[in-house]
Protein backbone atom coordinates (compact mmCIF):
# COMPACT_ATOMS: atom_id res chain seq x y z
CA UNK A 1 0.00 0.00 0.00
CA UNK A 2 2.02 3.11 1.22
CA UNK A 3 5.10 4.04 2.69
CA UNK A 4 3.96 5.49 6.46
CA UNK A 5 6.28 7.55 8.87
CA UNK A 6 5.29 7.09 12.43
CA UNK A 7 7.32 9.71 14.78
CA UNK A 8 6.28 8.48 18.22
CA UNK A 9 8.12 8.34 21.48
CA UNK A 10 5.63 6.19 23.24
CA UNK A 11 6.91 1.94 22.71
CA UNK A 12 3.05 1.19 23.33
CA UNK A 13 1.89 3.28 21.01
CA UNK A 14 3.97 2.24 18.25
CA UNK A 15 4.26 -0.73 18.54
CA UNK A 16 0.29 -0.68 18.46
CA UNK A 17 0.37 1.39 15.50
CA UNK A 18 3.29 -0.04 13.61
CA UNK A 19 1.79 -3.73 14.01
CA UNK A 20 -1.56 -3.06 13.11
CA UNK A 21 -0.77 -0.74 10.21
CA UNK A 22 1.26 -3.44 8.48
CA UNK A 23 -0.94 -5.97 8.71
CA UNK A 24 -2.87 -3.73 6.45
CA UNK A 25 0.07 -3.87 3.62
CA UNK A 26 1.67 -0.52 4.75
CA UNK A 27 5.48 -0.06 5.23
CA UNK A 28 6.22 1.49 8.40
CA UNK A 29 9.08 3.38 8.92
CA UNK A 30 9.75 4.81 12.77
CA UNK A 31 11.35 7.61 14.40
CA UNK A 32 11.18 7.85 18.30
CA UNK A 33 12.12 11.41 18.42
CA UNK A 34 11.53 14.56 16.88
CA UNK A 35 14.87 15.36 15.43
CA UNK A 36 15.14 11.40 14.28
CA UNK A 37 11.59 11.88 12.59
CA UNK A 38 13.06 14.83 10.42
CA UNK A 39 15.98 13.33 9.00
CA UNK A 40 13.98 9.79 8.42
CA UNK A 41 11.43 12.23 6.65
CA UNK A 42 14.09 13.45 4.65
CA UNK A 43 15.78 10.54 3.84
CA UNK A 44 13.04 7.95 3.16
CA UNK A 45 10.01 10.37 1.70
CA UNK A 46 6.85 8.24 3.13
CA UNK A 47 3.79 9.31 1.77
CA UNK A 48 1.86 10.13 4.73
CA UNK A 49 3.64 11.31 8.38
CA UNK A 50 2.00 10.10 11.59
CA UNK A 51 3.51 13.08 13.91
CA UNK A 52 3.12 12.90 17.76
CA UNK A 53 3.16 16.15 18.75
CA UNK A 54 4.69 15.75 22.36
CA UNK A 55 8.34 14.39 21.45
CA UNK A 56 11.78 14.17 22.94
CA UNK A 57 14.64 16.24 21.08
CA UNK A 58 12.24 18.88 18.89
CA UNK A 59 8.76 19.09 19.30
CA UNK A 60 6.18 18.08 16.32
CA UNK A 61 5.15 21.58 15.78
CA UNK A 62 8.91 22.67 15.39
CA UNK A 63 8.74 19.50 13.16
CA UNK A 64 5.87 19.72 11.35
CA UNK A 65 7.24 23.58 10.64
CA UNK A 66 10.20 22.38 9.26
CA UNK A 67 8.75 19.63 6.87
CA UNK A 68 6.46 22.08 5.43
CA UNK A 69 9.52 25.35 4.92
CA UNK A 70 11.45 22.46 2.95
CA UNK A 71 10.61 22.40 -0.40
CA UNK A 72 12.05 17.73 -0.06
CA UNK A 73 9.37 17.12 2.28
CA UNK A 74 6.25 19.89 2.03
CA UNK A 75 4.35 17.95 0.23
CA UNK A 76 4.35 15.10 2.45
CA UNK A 77 0.92 15.15 4.27
CA UNK A 78 1.28 14.97 8.17
CA UNK A 79 -1.33 13.78 10.59
CA UNK A 80 -0.87 15.04 13.68
CA UNK A 81 -1.02 12.62 17.07
CA UNK A 82 -1.55 14.46 19.99
CA UNK A 83 -3.27 13.68 23.39
CA UNK A 84 -3.52 17.70 23.30
CA UNK A 85 -7.77 18.08 22.89
CA UNK A 86 -8.13 21.17 24.10
CA UNK A 87 -9.83 23.57 22.20
CA UNK A 88 -7.26 25.53 19.88
CA UNK A 89 -5.00 22.27 19.80
CA UNK A 90 -6.33 21.02 16.07
CA UNK A 91 -6.16 25.23 15.18
CA UNK A 92 -2.39 25.01 16.74
CA UNK A 93 -1.28 21.79 14.61
CA UNK A 94 -2.85 22.84 11.60
CA UNK A 95 -1.31 26.08 11.82
CA UNK A 96 2.29 24.60 12.60
CA UNK A 97 1.97 23.05 9.16
CA UNK A 98 -0.14 19.18 10.30
CA UNK A 99 -3.01 18.55 6.92
CA UNK A 100 -4.95 16.95 9.94
CA UNK A 101 -5.69 16.08 13.53
CA UNK A 102 -6.39 12.70 15.25
CA UNK A 103 -6.86 13.26 18.91
CA UNK A 104 -5.33 10.20 21.47
CA UNK A 105 -6.50 7.73 22.41
CA UNK A 106 -6.12 6.31 18.72
CA UNK A 107 -9.04 5.45 17.29
CA UNK A 108 -7.61 3.34 14.74
CA UNK A 109 -10.37 3.17 12.26
CA UNK A 110 -10.63 6.81 12.41
CA UNK A 111 -7.08 7.04 11.32
CA UNK A 112 -7.04 4.54 8.61
CA UNK A 113 -9.44 6.69 7.48
CA UNK A 114 -7.60 9.82 7.66
CA UNK A 115 -4.64 8.43 6.32
CA UNK A 116 -6.50 7.05 3.05
CA UNK A 117 -8.17 10.73 2.59
CA UNK A 118 -4.74 11.80 2.75
CA UNK A 119 -2.80 9.13 0.71
CA UNK A 120 -5.99 10.15 -2.09
CA UNK A 121 -4.93 14.08 -1.32
CA UNK A 122 -1.76 13.18 -2.86
CA UNK A 123 -2.23 10.52 -5.64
Amino acid sequence: MAKLLLVEDTPEIWDFLSRRLKRREHEVVLAHDGQAGLDMARAEQPQVILLDMNLPVMDGWTVARRLKDDPATAAIPIIALTAHALAGDREKALAAGCDDYHPKPIDFSKLLTQIDAALGAVA
